[in-house]
């Protein structure tokens, strides 16, 4: 019996390959003599770099890089092992939030208009000097509104001022913006495959762009909305106006180009980055599909499974995947959310949710890993009735 094991952590519990580990154990006391094939997974968010790294053997990288106020965080980034599906080339896989996420500043420090992508971009340069040519960035948990600005001075980009003096962090800086130099850029971004996992379709600006929908939780007042729109507006038309970037136009109303507070576009019109649902991206990495070959069962899951799991978060990307190939799915989660049962009308066998009584949060979290241990050993036990 092969049973394939795929799912996202649980966040603020346990890593993917914590949860991975724990089912395994729970069907082992059933079927101890069964195949497990271990995947740990992701969809693009947090959680990722590690992830990957472990389901693909690889190792963390860890620098000191410029953070989101400016100040020095220490960030990680993954470099895959040669599991993973580009034996060809060598891939490392980035998170934003690592150097430029929202957790890096207190909640009453935050203004967007402020903030820089900046580490981020210092994350991608060590990897292309170390030589990597794929690389993979997942977008989400930024307290920027830059466009990517920030990222692209890193990079080695020019971002001047009419006075040929650099812009300053942050969107402030975009609204002096006047034109963009890229003769300067890190000369192995063209040999570089760059893809962003991204799991939202916002575009640049207006009112569904970046700033509208994502500022206020970045800090942002409105008044400050409208004046962070202008700045990514206006940023666009520079871009548009540099010869060698000529599509920003189009990109900035692209699905995904208001990601990040526009480092989605951001990444697609200056490094020329492709942007793809993230569980595609890890799906693809990990070769999931291979290793589900032969397997009687896949079990996935997350920590809460709701209605928000439909929308291409890693359960749906598992149990499509498995489908694909007529394997039943099971799936387990630390609870269960209004519209869980959709889940089902789309093709996966049973869910099932692991806590098993009330309690405080702080003793659910804690007791994550036994509950887990305990519902899998419940699942396998009645899977083996049937067999």
């Amino acid at each position: 019996m092969k049973i394939v094991i795929a799912p996202d952590s649980f966040k603020e519990s346990l890593s993917a390959l914590g949860v991975a580990n724990a089912i395994e154990e729970g069907f082992k006391r059933v079927f101890p003599d069964a195949e497990f094939c271990k995947v740990p997974m992701a969809d693009g968010g947090e959680g990722t770099v590690q992830a990957m790294v472990d389901a693909t053997g690889g190792r963390l990288e860890t620098l000191q890089v410029t953070g989101p106020d400016g100040q020095p965080v220490n960030a990680q980034y993954g470099i895959l092992g040669s599991q993973g599906k580009y034996t060809n080339s060598v891939t490392a896989v980035i998170e934003m939030a690592e150097a430029s996420g929202l957790h890096h500043i207190e909640r009453d420090r935050r203004n967007p208009m402020l903030t820089t992508s900046y580490g981020t971009g210092e994350l991608i340069r060590d990897a292309l000097d170390k030589g990597i040519n794929h690389i993979i960035v997942g977008l989400g948990g930024s307290a920027t509104n830059d466009g990517g600005a920030g990222m692209a001075q890193a990079l080695g980009f020019k971002l001047n001022t009419a006075q040929g003096t650099s812009i300053s962090y942050g969107a402030a800086g975009l609204s002096q913006l006047a034109y963009i130099d890229d003769s300067t850029a890190h000369p192995l971004i063209a040999n570089c495959k760059i893809e962003v996992a991204c799991d939202v379709d916002n575009p640049l600006c207006g009112n569904n762009g970046a700033s509208a929908i994502f500022g206020p939780q970045k800090g942002a007042t409105p008044e400050m909305v409208s004046e962070l729109d202008n700045t990514l507006n206006h940023f666009a038309s520079i871009v548009n106006s540099t010869p060698t970037l000529q599509l920003a136009n189009d990109i900035a109303q692209y699905p995904g180009a208001g990601a990040a507070g526009g480092m989605g576009f951001g990444v697609m019109t200056l490094l020329n980055a492709e942007l793809q649902p993230g569980v595609d991206i890890v799906i693809k990495s990990v070769k999931l599909a291979e290793l589900m070959q032969g397997a009687n069962i896949v079990i996935t899951g997350e920590g809460r499974m709701d209605s928000q799991t439909l929308s291409g978060k890693t359960p749906m990307g598992v149990m499509q995947q498995a489908l694909n190939q007529q394997i039943p799915v099971i799936g387990i989660a630390g609870c269960l959310g209004e519209g869980a049962e959709l889940i089902l009308e789309k093709g996966m066998t049973a869910i099932f949710p692991i806590i098993p009584a009330l309690a405080p949060l702080d003793d659910i979290l804690a007791d994550a890993h036994n509950n887990l241990v305990n519902t899998a050993q419940n699942i396998a036990a009645t899977l083996k009735l049937s067999l």
